[in-house]
């Protein structure tokens, strides 16, 4: 156990440490690792009581600030990057902890116990209230992901607009957010999503999770619309909606700037740019300068409510179960990503590292996915990315493995932007996908998306189906104004970006449906250009030899979405060709990862870093909370959310089924022109194998629909009336 150097009540001696602002990526763990040292006895976690403080300064160095310090040292021992670390000759015991420690067991911790609803459409002064998180609630769904979407299934109306005032916008933390497990740091977004007109979510890091819950929050359903542009202020206990009109029209960086100015560098915001308040069907909802909500559309939902920002302040900390028993728990979880091989690697190229290899296996997005193996790739690879334009790393709340890269990028007076990115992504599809072959023009069009608030993902995509179908004569130079669209070309992504965001033109409310939607308007052979499932676009891996993968799309409960489930590896270790087993490591994969989204941690230390256990998370979620699941339990209440999600979409959609889970055409109609993959193309019969066996696996018939007996077995039978209503119970 951790004890302290001499006993409880003899202090230790002060040791020496230095401080290098400059590395900081801002992942605040030293926070947490002082309020414990100095607060333990307390049995609550809460960093903003620490000697020690972090100030984002973006794109400059963080500040830190020392109140109190005592010099333990035993901040230098968690930082993942070095700015915290002891004088040479310097020694600090290697079990050293703090004390004393709290005995007190508190029932159920890590939540903050509430939900604040809103609604602006209330006609009382007075427009939220707060009501209790149940513990039948917490136990059946967890919380992020999984009390999203319950609540959203619950609370909102069958069959509204997506754009309504009565679509509610529901925002998440997880029980593990803001606390001693590493990457605590994810907060879900859910709503009916605009793009789809089915289920949508987005979650994103940061720092907003932890903020919200230490501000005695764990979900906001926000609902109605306000009659001007509003922001909701929320400051401990303290709610206010004000007039947001002084930001209405302001880019997201520079909106968040402006409110982090007037209202203090220690709230956390969530806003939205151009995009969302002109109701692109794809913007995103943008935090911490670079963190953002990409999919689905959640920043038009926002848009929809005239809500410009949410900004979150909170004081109170959060109980934890057994504060001891976590701080044991999660130093040894720290510790395994500290001094894992991969991680070093890992904070200093990111995402991006990953280009390379996806390229070499023949899955790299070129020319609107027409292609599947990039000749520039070496361009845009992480280690040309950190060589040339980045300046920094950054992470997310209490991230050991801070893979966020703060970029600056220039170009022959062109452009002289700083931005968080870009991630694989970005460089998937606005670059391979558009055929820029410049990792600083890949930052450049990362810089304009983030600043109008449009989803890198789904913006990339919509930019290179509008170029082929220019250059198929299916977008005319009447529509452009007599501006050419070409592949490759910084200043065609640049006029594409400004036109979505800005809807001042048919074009640009053309293409701010999506590509699928965008298709049906232009017709032709424009659908063949969509790259999209159920309405949402692609995102950068190629599936034309990658069975898993394909099916990991066409099933995903948001669209064609990797993070439900990366299966591309299962593809290469088992055989492109091999579809037996496939399917059943598809639903392995999509319970596991949708389970870190419900918890409110990043799944990157369990995918990236050699032996980090899964069974590391039944065990720290119980010291936390004092909820005592096996890993197999834990699975089922991520299956559960899984299939809430999919009747989610049936309820909206009556013809909702099997026709929905269909690759895009261009996979099954055009072969791949070069490399590793040359040749490959998706078969019809192979997916309909594919997709029998899952939907066998899942308890579904052969529609893709869950029976009402996976329903009563997974505890929905409040859902069986939704979708059997001649059943007799």
């Amino acid at each position: 156990m951790w004890r302290r150097k001499g006993g409880r009540g003899k202090m230790e001696e002060k040791v020496k440490m230095k401080i290098d602002a400059n590395l900081c990526a801002g992942c605040r763990i030293c926070e947490m690792v002082c309020d414990l040292r100095h607060n333990s006895e307390t049995g609550i976690l809460n960093p903003k009581r620490a000697h020690i403080k972090i100030i984002g300064q973006f794109p400059k160095p963080y500040k830190i600030k020392f109140s109190g310090c005592t010099h333990c040292g035993e901040c230098a021992k968690f930082c993942p990057t070095g700015t915290i670390s002891l004088k040479d000759g310097e020694k600090y015991e290697e079990n050293f902890v703090p004390g004393p420690i709290s005995s007190k067991k508190t029932e159920i911790g890590g939540y903050a116990g509430k939900i604040l609803f809103i609604n602006f459409s209330r006609k009382s002064r007075k427009k939220w209230n707060t009501r209790s998180f149940t513990k039948t609630t917490m136990r059946k769904y967890l919380g992020g992901r999984g009390l999203a979407a319950y609540l959203l299934y619950k609370h909102n109306p069958k069959g509204i607009d997506s754009l309504s005032p009565k679509n509610n916008l529901i925002v998440a933390s997880g029980p593990l957010a803001g606390t001693f497990v590493p990457a605590g740091g994810k907060i879900t977004f859910a709503s009916k999503s605009p793009l789809t007109g089915g289920y949508g979510n987005s979650n994103m890091g940061g720092h907003l999770a932890a903020e919200l819950k230490y501000a005695g929050y764990d979900a906001l359903i926000i609902e109605g619309k306000a009659n001007k542009p509003s922001m909701l202020v929320i400051d401990d206990g303290h709610i206010e909606i004000r007039d947001a009109g002084k930001y209405w029209g302001m880019h997201s960086i520079d909106a968040e700037k402006a409110l982090k100015e007037d209202l203090g560098e220690d709230f956390q915001i969530a806003v939205i740019g151009p995009a969302g308040e002109n109701l692109v069907r794809f913007a995103c909802i943008s935090h911490d300068f670079g963190r953002q909500a990409g999919r689905t559309g959640m920043g038009a939902v926002m848009g929809s409510k005239n809500l410009k920002a949410i900004c979150v302040r909170g004081t109170r900390g959060i109980p934890i179960h057994d504060i001891e028993a976590m701080m044991e728990k999660g130093r040894e979880m720290f510790t395994d990503c500290l001094t894992s091989e991969n991680q070093k690697h890992w904070t200093r190229y990111g995402t991006p590292g990953v280009t390379d290899w996806v390229n070499e296996i023949g899955a790299f997005p070129v020319r609107n996915f027409k292609g599947e193996w990039f000749v520039h790739h070496k361009h845009l690879n992480g280690e040309t990315m950190r060589e040339k334009i980045v300046i920094g790393d950054k992470g997310c709340f209490g991230c050991p493995m801070p893979c966020g890269k703060v970029s600056h990028a220039t170009k022959n007076g062109a452009y002289d932007v700083y931005v968080e990115g870009p991630e694989y992504e970005t460089i998937a599809l606005c670059g391979g996908n558009c055929c820029l072959g410049d990792i600083s023009d890949v930052a450049y069009i990362n810089y304009l998306l983030d600043q109008y608030g449009i989803d890198t993902i789904s913006g990339g995509a919509v930019m290179a189906f509008a170029i082929e179908c220019f250059q198929k004569n299916i977008i005319s130079l009447v529509m452009t104004r007599g501006r050419k669209l070409d592949f490759g070309d910084v200043e065609t992504m640049e006029f594409l970006a400004k036109e979505i965001a800005e809807q001042k033109s048919e074009l640009g409310r053309i293409l701010a449906l999506g590509t699928k939607k965008a298709a049906q308007i232009l017709g032709g052979d424009s659908f063949v250009a969509a790259i999209q499932v159920k309405g949402l676009e692609q995102s950068g891996y190629g599936i034309r030899d990658a069975p898993a993968m394909a099916l990991s799309y066409i099933t995903c409960g948001i669209g064609a979405h990797h993070n439900d489930s990366w299966a591309i590896t299962r593809d290469i270790e088992k055989g492109r060709k091999l579809l037996e087993g496939k399917a059943e490591w598809v639903v392995y994969l999509q319970h596991i990862r949708p389970l870190f989204d419900m918890f409110g941690t990043c799944r990157l230390q369990w995918v990236e870093l050699p032996n980090f256990s899964l069974e590391h998370y039944p065990e720290i979620f119980k010291c936390v909370t004092g909820l005592d699941f096996t890993l197999e339990e834990l699975l089922e209440k991520s299956e559960r959310i899984f299939n809430l999600t999919r009747c989610f979409w049936k309820r909206e959609n009556p013809d909702f089924g099997r026709a929905y889970d269909q690759p895009p055409v261009r996979f099954l109609k055009e072969e791949v022109p070069l490399g590793p993959t040359c040749g490959a193309k998706l078969d019809q019969e192979k997916v309909d194998y594919l997709l029998d066996d899952y939907y066998k696996l899942r308890g579904w018939d052969k529609n893709g629909i869950p029976t009402k007996e996976k329903l009563e077995e997974l505890g929905l039978d409040f859902i069986v009336k939704d979708l059997y209503p001649d059943s007799e119970k």
